[in-house]
């Protein structure tokens, strides 16, 4: 059986806060736990108005404090923005506090757009070409301390964190494989290089002390719901902010409108058509043929399951319909 995880964006709805979103994020942390996912990862954004989840250690320690077994990670920090020591604070913090919880994905993208990208690096010497170097850095600091080391992450050192490489392209494939590092594809909303990514991460892999053969997590979309006409419903919520990003003017996450396929034109269904190609949409039996489609084309090891859908509600029943569709989870 493939393991199912969630990643949540903590999404911010028309109408309401990032504080309720956050208070919305431990909620569905507790529901997801309870039935049987194995991690909830949460990202670093910035500058989105959407998103609730920029300060995403914060944001982690409220959810790890709520919850009692499900593994907690970023899925991810986007490491170009900070320096590794600090990273390697923050996570040794949450992992001195919940033992054996807590693991950090890491991606080399800024999470926002460049303008944002300069305020939130505006002290950092490097950048997304620094990347490999900061996460051999940030991996030493997770290390036992050497005698008379001078810099040392506390609380961080011996705690060994997991540590994955996060992507959406063929390099986050290439150096998750050097490193021996598992690997997390960006599916869910950059599924074009998925294939020959996970072909390069598979045939380059290298054994590591943390991981002796390729493990690859794939971002998908489900939403699901009674029927399969109600979660085309609930996805326009997702089409809409998706054209929204894409075309420079994020917002909050709208209400689902009716019949919103009508009303697009060549532009955006093509917008559409790139982003969400891996979209599983639909009732349950829909939800679980797609799901089982899925992991048969891609072979992936594990399915973390992200839906932005505007009812608290239905998003939390959203889950528990794929959780049925996968007996054993």
């Amino acid at each position: 059986m493939v393991p199912l995880s969630v990643l949540d964006l903590s999404p911010i709805v028309e109408g309401s806060d990032a504080g309720q979103a956050l208070r919305n994020s431990l909620d569905l942390a507790r529901h997801v736990e309870a039935l049987g996912f194995r991690r909830y990862w949460m990202a670093e954004h910035h500058n989105l108005p959407g998103i609730a989840s920029a300060a995403t250690a914060v944001a982690l320690a409220h959810v790890a404090a709520g919850t009692s077994r499900i593994r907690i990670g970023a899925g991810g920090i986007m490491l170009p923005n900070h320096a590794p020591l600090l990273i390697a604070e923050q996570f040794g913090t949450l992992a001195a506090l919940h033992p054996g919880r807590v693991e950090l994905g890491l991606g080399r993208a800024p999470g926002s757009d460049q303008i944002t990208a300069r305020a939130v690096r505006r002290a950092l010497l490097g950048g997304a070409d620094q990347f490999p170097q900061d996460v051999v850095e940030l991996m030493a600091y997770f290390e036992p301390a050497e005698p008379n080391q001078a810099v040392q992450a506390v609380p961080g050192a011996g705690l060994r964190v997991p540590i994955w490489i996060l992507g959406s392209s063929l390099f986050g494939a290439q150096l998750a494989a050097i490193l021996g590092l598992p690997f997390a594809f960006a599916s869910h909303f950059a599924p074009a290089a998925m294939m020959p990514a996970m072909a390069i991460y598979r045939e380059r892999f290298s054994p590591s002390a943390q991981l002796a053969a390729p493990r690859v997590m794939l971002g998908v979309t489900v939403v699901a719901a009674e029927t399969d006409a109600e979660a085309q419903f609930l996805f326009s919520s997702i089409q809409q902010s998706v054209l929204s990003s894409r075309s420079g003017h994020p917002s909050r996450l709208p209400a689902p409108v009716a019949d919103l396929d009508a009303r697009l034109d060549p532009w955006a269904r093509a917008i559409l058509a790139d982003a969400l190609a891996c979209a599983i949409v639909g009732g349950p039996d829909t939800v679980q043929r797609g799901i089982d489609d899925f992991i048969g084309q891609t072979g992936a090891d594990e399915l973390m399951v992200t839906a932005n859908i505007f009812d608290h509600e239905k998003r939390k029943r959203s889950f528990e319909i794929v959780a049925q569709a996968m007996p054993g989870l």
